[in-house]
């Protein structure tokens, strides 16, 4: 018997080391590999030890970034800047993280690498993303990647695992009656994947039929909107109003999935927020930050409903999106129910930018 890890707890170990700024080793399967660093949480040192192993190192970012920065993407959905020499912490940062961006905007010139396989520096931001920290790492190619990781005591992972963009499977850990304000018959059903991340809620209202279509929300937490009651967005509101009618018909399901920010995590949404502030719209400020308009995994909902013995529902959402992304994962989107509720005069803009970028019905 082995108490090694398997493959799942290493690319959950693999991303705690990321965000703990420790490297972690990706091999391929032709037995070279890289030296992983997460941009955002890099030390000063290993940065420096980075910078001097020569033409190989190279910090990666996304498409979306390199855009911002008026840096060369020969690689399609993202672009490897060569590491200078003498590249700092504070120039890793800068590049990196748009927060400076208004203040500096003048970053390069950069000398992009072009020509080779960038796999591994795809591999790389997919483990910072799902990290939840920046997509941005500095990667260095390496020989004999098996050898140098146990040198050096450094998690290991095949590239493929990194790149896998599977969902992992959802168990049901727990559940128990909740009695709410909106019903007394309320049921809080706990899930959690078997790669250690985070874990996501069902709360059932009533007694839905399973034989029935369900009234049910999607709601992607916001720690912002649902608990402190931002103005900024309208997620508060329609998480109450979601609930208030399914209290008053009797019946229903509210997934409530720990994906804040559109699925980039509670940090970024601030750094998104920050750049708001700067004049951007929530759109623009996401790819400012390297990360797509929406990296939310909704087949997590489609999954929970399956297991929760729902096939067809009645989505309340205003997003088209979600409506297509359920069918597409095989249930039945028999009705949408419009959500329409929370706009005020700090969102205004917010809520057109996602209806004219993002094809909300509002």
């Amino acid at each position: 018997m082995s108490f090694a890890p398997d493959l799942t707890e290493r690319l959950a170990r693999a991303r705690s080391d990321l965000r703990m700024g420790v490297p972690v080793v990706l091999i391929a399967e032709d037995g070279t590999g890289a030296l992983v660093l997460a941009a955002e949480t890099a030390g000063a040192d290993r940065v420096r030890q980075f910078a001097g192993q020569g033409t190989d190192a190279a910090l990666t970012i996304t498409a979306r970034r390199a855009e911002t920065l008026r840096a060369r993407v020969y690689d399609g959905d993202l672009a490897r800047i060569a590491l200078p020499p003498d590249a700092t912490l504070g120039w890793v940062r800068g590049v990196a993280d748009p927060a400076g961006d208004l203040d500096t905007p003048m970053k390069g010139p950069f000398t992009c690498l072009r020509g080779g396989d960038a796999t591994l520096h795809r591999a790389a931001l997919n483990l910072t993303k799902a990290a939840r920290i920046l997509p941005a790492a500095l990667v260095v190619l390496l020989s004999d990647p098996a050898s140098f990781a146990r040198d050096h005591a450094l998690t290991e992972l095949p590239v493929a695992a990194a790149l896998d963009t599977g969902m992992s499977p959802l168990h049901s850990v727990v559940s128990a009656r909740v009695p709410l304000e909106v019903s007394e018959a309320g049921r809080l059903h706990v899930f959690r994947p078997e790669d250690g991340g985070e874990e996501h809620y069902a709360v059932e209202i009533g007694h839905p039929d399973r034989s029935a279509p369900v009234l049910a929300r999607l709601h992607s937490a916001c720690f912002t909107g649902d608990l402190l009651g931002s103005l900024k967005c309208d997620c508060g509101p329609q998480l109450r109003a979601a609930l208030a009618q399914m209290g008053a018909e009797g019946s229903g399901v509210l997934l409530y999935l720990n994906q804040e920010g559109r699925g980039i995590g509670l940090a970024n949404k601030m750094r998104a927020y920050s750049l708001q502030d700067q004049g951007f719209d929530t759109v623009e400020a996401n790819h400012r930050l390297g990360f797509e308009d929406d990296e939310r995994d909704f087949r997590i909902g489609a999954a929970l409903l399956e297991k929760l013995g729902f096939s067809r529902v009645r989505l309340m959402t205003n997003n088209p999106a979600k409506v297509d992304r359920m069918e597409s994962c095989g249930l039945e989107v028999t009705e949408r129910v419009p959500l329409k509720v929370g706009e005020n005069r700090f969102n205004t803009a917010y809520l057109q930018t996602k209806a004219r970028k993002s094809g909300h019905i509002l």
